[in-house]
């Protein structure tokens, strides 16, 4: 009999291994295009309002948990909410305390992709990818398109769902797969490595989970040996984002950890109860008559709330630990006005635009700092002075809206003669100030240009850049000084050196074409460096409309 047993198992084997491989590894690259574009096509749907959601509704820990369960369905990812987060904190729109609640929040958000699977329409996949497909390609409008993408998604998902699963279903006949369910229901830990391993490898717990609930479905599985590996899915996800943090700011560091002793506090606490909670799981499926499908979601949903609820009074902390653990202080670019008081304005306008300057200055200094971490990176080729110039150029275009909409505000009031000429300066500046973040973006990404093509500078051409750079960061700052001071003196000053700057412009033109006739510049290598003197020759063109307003030409 042992023999006969032996001899179905190696038939099965045989016709069903490729079938199995292939429907299996081509259903998970078709679950994670669904999951990609679902997320992607909520995201576009609700476009910058993410952003803003994290920014506006994070006023304490708890506002944040909501938050992060709210942009986690959105975009269908607990990592892009993390990382969304990491740019907030970094930018200065929310404290790490509160980046924690949003953590929690993106842990319980990432379970509805676990309940969405649940629902039981595989038999309707393709339909429904039809339908996206038709919306995407039959219509211009892009809202529409956005919403095929993600429907289309949405169909994708359920249609990789349903070749995973047929290629899975020979698994639970396998003596060698029910051997290892036995050895993980006795061995939950080995559960726990498994499911995060796998998920490491996918980069996805949505799809590691829907790849449990299809063994689980199958019968392949038992739950108790299921368990541990949904948990080791949890942990699993986290390592993306520590990966993500490698290199990256303190603050980063911080928030990838956090989501990992998050996730690694709640899977130890629950092992420790593992035989309550896989009765308290029993329960629900035996109660609610739910299908295999959504008992793994109920247990993925409920072991996320309840960890989540445990934590949550123990945010404060949380936050100690993770600066015990990743010490050090983050450099932190703050987006948000420091000066604009809605009340100057219906007290006195000519209070309002002093505080309106004084922004103004901020958000000039700031260019002026963006400008010296472009040209650090040019020299040092790190990335960290390229990311501190973007968060810069980041808080450059959200300053020049938020003193753009003051000085509006102001305008409605009525202004003297000197104040209405201060109000056009302070508008003019204002724009000014972001062209400059404009340009060294776009020196930025000519730097990258440079790194990735592998293009080479002449020492003597890096040297006039550099010289080029001093020359126009000088510029900047002193158009910065001149305005905050209404000083005539130092924007002529200003007008000199941007001279300067135009006669630098054209006789390093001249020296490049020189170098690339005698064939020491490459043509490519050429453009890069011409193009990164007219970004330079720009930057004082607006530094000199600043000086001009100051002297009210």
């Amino acid at each position: 009999m042992a023999y006969f047993d032996m001899e179905r198992q190696v038939k099965i084997l045989e016709l069903d291994v490729q079938t199995l491989i292939f429907e299996f590894i081509g259903g998970l690259g078709i679950f994670l295009l669904g999951i990609k574009y679902m997320g992607d096509g909520l995201q576009k749907t609700a476009g910058d309002r993410l952003r803003d959601l994290l920014d506006k509704f994070t006023s304490n820990p708890f506002m944040g948990v909501l938050a992060g369960i709210v942009v986690t369905i959105l975009i269908q990812s607990s990592t892009g909410t993390t990382v969304l987060t990491i740019g907030l904190v970094n930018a200065g729109f929310m404290s790490f305390r509160q980046a924690i609640g949003v953590i929690m929040g993106a842990n319980i958000g990432t379970t509805v992709t676990a309940f969405i699977i649940g629902i039981d329409i595989g038999e309707y996949a393709l339909p429904i990818a039809a339908l996206g497909s038709f919306l995407l390609f039959f219509f211009k409008n892009p809202k529409i398109n956005h919403i095929g993408q993600t429907v289309f998604g949405f169909g994708a998902l359920f249609l990789g769902l349903e070749f995973m699963s047929s290629g899975m279903s020979p698994l639970r006949e396998l003596q060698a797969f029910q051997d290892l369910t036995v050895s993980m229901s006795s061995n939950p830990i080995l559960g726990v490595v498994i499911g995060t391993v796998f998920t490491v490898i996918v980069q996805s717990s949505s799809a590691t989970i829907g790849v449990l609930q299809g063994l689980f479905a199958q019968g392949a599985i038992s739950l108790d040996a299921a368990l541990p590996v949904l948990f080791g899915d949890n942990i699993g996800t986290t390592i993306t984002a520590v990966l993500a943090s490698i290199g990256a700011s303190v603050a980063a560091k911080r928030a990838a950890f956090t989501h990992v002793t998050f996730n690694l506090v709640g899977t130890i606490v629950v092992l420790l109860l593992l035989g309550v909670y896989t009765q308290f799981v029993a329960y629900l499926q035996t109660t609610f008559d739910l299908n295999p499908e959504m008992t793994i979601a109920f247990a993925h949903g409920s072991f996320n709330l309840a960890n989540t609820i445990v934590q949550f009074p123990f945010i404060g902390a949380l936050a100690w630990l993770m600066t015990k653990l990743v010490p050090g202080e983050d450099v932190m670019v703050e987006y948000k006005p420091k000066h604009l008081d809605p009340i100057f304005i219906q007290q006195s306008s000519t209070l309002a635009l002093d505080q309106a300057k004084q922004e103004v200055v901020r958000m000039g200094d700031y260019a002026a700092n963006g400008l010296e971490e472009t040209n650090l990176y040019l020299t040092t080729n790190q990335a960290k002075h390229s990311e501190m110039a973007m968060q810069i150029e980041g808080a450059l275009n959200n300053l020049d809206k938020e003193i753009t909409d003051y000085l509006v505000n102001i305008s409605t009031e009525s202004l003297s003669e000197s104040d209405s000429s201060k109000h056009t300066a302070l508008m003019n500046s204002v724009r000014d100030i972001e062209r400059v973040g404009d340009h060294f973006e776009n020196l930025i990404e000519l730097v990258d240009y440079k790194k990735s093509h592998k293009v080479h500078l002449t020492e003597q051409a890096l040297t006039e850049l550099n010289n080029m750079f001093d020359l126009t960061i000088l510029t900047v700052k002193q158009a910065v000084k001149a305005l905050e001071g209404m000083d005539r003196e130092t924007a002529l000053d200003v007008m000199k050196k941007e001279e300067e700057i135009d006669k630098m412009e054209k006789e390093y033109r001249r020296k490049h074409i020189i170098r690339v006739n005698e064939g020491q510049c490459s043509g490519t290598a050429g453009i890069v460096f011409v193009d990164m003197l007219s970004n330079l020759e720009r930057i004082g063109d607006h530094a000199v409309n600043i000086a001009q307003d100051v002297l009210g030409e």
